[in-house]
């Protein structure tokens, strides 16, 4: 029986949703669904909520929960990343206070930003037991990632880990969608064009019968921009750089130095920026979950309809060789993107079948949206460099260089900075020189 191993399955919800389209998918009812958490008690509700899944829809998968994570993926085809190294407490916590008493906010400190930084520092390490494990136990699987920070987490399996990976991440789906829906456009029969890196990939070009929508969407951008509204500093980018971003608003506030600003704190006013608003879903999140899980536990049959999640359809695709089109972050081998760096990991539009993943070359971006990737570029990849030497310089440069950060603080700040998180999070990360 052929297997596929969630790691961090104790993310009950995800789990749901991800292995949940797995139970409907009939290419893969002869798959073993093996789940693996270091939290055995939120791994165990995930096998109680798949197994209801499981009756509901006659799905014929084997589900099991797995102690020793080397067994879990023991002749695994396929692997599901979606842990969280850290937690929110005590480690997103200490991701926004500390930088706080700098002086420096942030929104969802996930991706680059000095909270980004860290969790990468953090997780790294975790990532580099597992590709240990997949190296020796299942060599040729498909590691499909949806953990952030995305760009720099796949581009370490797929660089230093020698373990074929592909990120996913849900924003390429949403972006069409989230744009036409705030403007109160009509989005069928939209052709789209996204590439760039993840959570900063850029909608090139998007048209209806081959009509350029760009010059209408941008006359009600510029309206839509008169009143508050959810999504200002994404409209505001492609007003100012001429494309729109696929990640939120809230995430590209802290990509960029000019929405989060000290000396601007009218800023934040102006383009409805929530700050600390990772740490509020967090708890939210936690409070929700909470709320329903006694009542959804208790159910013997849970109906579950499929999710715009890449994960089943990839694998669908490779099982049945019938093509299907994702955005996916791989690798710029061979200059994908040819204006970005070759060591970089992009997001661009990938077919999959029984050959794999197969990305598509895009060529240049235009040159100001390939600039304002290569700030970002320029922090995934010392932020890299940090994790695989172990040198505590790499992470001032990676911080230095971030956009946000270098926009706020002073040198001697930002390692000081580094120096108070590194000692915050403690054995969360590893010795570093």
């Amino acid at each position: 029986m052929s297997k596929i191993t969630f790691l961090g399955a104790g993310s009950t919800v995800f789990a749901r949703n991800v292995l949940g389209d797995v139970l409907l998918t009939s290419a893969l009812q002869s798959f073993e669904i093996a789940l693996f958490d270091i939290d055995h008690k939120r791994v165990r509700e995930s096998e109680q909520l798949l197994n209801a899944i499981k009756r509901t829809s006659g799905s014929t998968c084997t589900i099991k929960v797995y102690e020793d994570r080397k067994e879990a993926l023991r002749g695994a085809k396929y692997i599901i990343n979606a842990i969280q190294v850290g937690g929110y407490e005590p480690c997103t916590v200490t991701d926004f206070e500390i930088p706080k008493k700098y002086g420096l906010r942030q929104t969802i400190a996930d991706t680059i930003g000095i909270g980004g930084i860290f969790r990468n520092l953090r997780t790294i390490p975790v990532l580099e037991g597992f590709a240990q494990d997949i190296r020796e136990v299942c060599p040729d699987a498909l590691f499909m990632n949806y953990t952030n920070p995305m760009a720099v987490l796949t581009n370490y399996m797929n660089t230093y880990a020698g373990v074929n990976t592909v990120g996913l991440c849900h924003s390429v789906q949403h972006c069409v969608s989230n744009l036409f829906d705030n403007l109160g456009i009509d989005k069928s029969g939209v052709k789209s064009k996204i590439a760039g890196i993840n959570h900063m990939a850029w909608l090139l070009e998007v048209t209806r019968d081959g009509v350029d929508l760009y010059p209408e969407i941008k006359r009600l951008a510029a309206e839509k921009q008169k009143e508050k509204h959810w999504d200002m500093v994404r409209l505001e980018l492609m007003l100012k750089f001429g494309a729109y971003v696929t990640e939120s608003s809230e995430h590209n506030a802290e990509y960029h130095p000019y929405f989060i600003k000290r000396n601007y704190p009218e800023l934040i006013e102006r383009f409805n920026i929530p700050l600390d608003e990772y740490p509020r879903r967090c708890v939210d999140q936690i409070d929700r979950w909470n709320k329903v899980r006694d009542d959804l536990l208790s159910k013997a049959e849970i109906s579950h309809k499929r999710t715009e999640e890449y994960a089943s359809y990839i694998m669908e695709a490779i099982e049945t060789n019938i093509p299907y089109k994702i955005g996916g972050n791989v690798m710029n081998t061979g200059g994908l993107i040819s204006n970005l760096p070759r060591e970089a990991c992009v997001e661009v539009p990938c077919l999959v079948d029984r050959s794999g993943i197969q990305p598509v070359h895009i060529g240049n971006l235009p040159p100001q949206l390939a600039a304002l990737n290569r700030t970002n570029i320029n922090t995934q990849l010392l932020t890299l460099e940090a994790a695989v030497t172990r040198r505590k310089e790499h992470i001032y440069h990676a911080a230095m260089l971030d956009p946000h950060t270098a926009a706020e603080l002073s040198i001697d700040d930002i390692v000081s900075l580094c120096d108070d998180l590194i000692e915050a999070h403690g054995d969360w990360l590893p010795k570093y020189n």
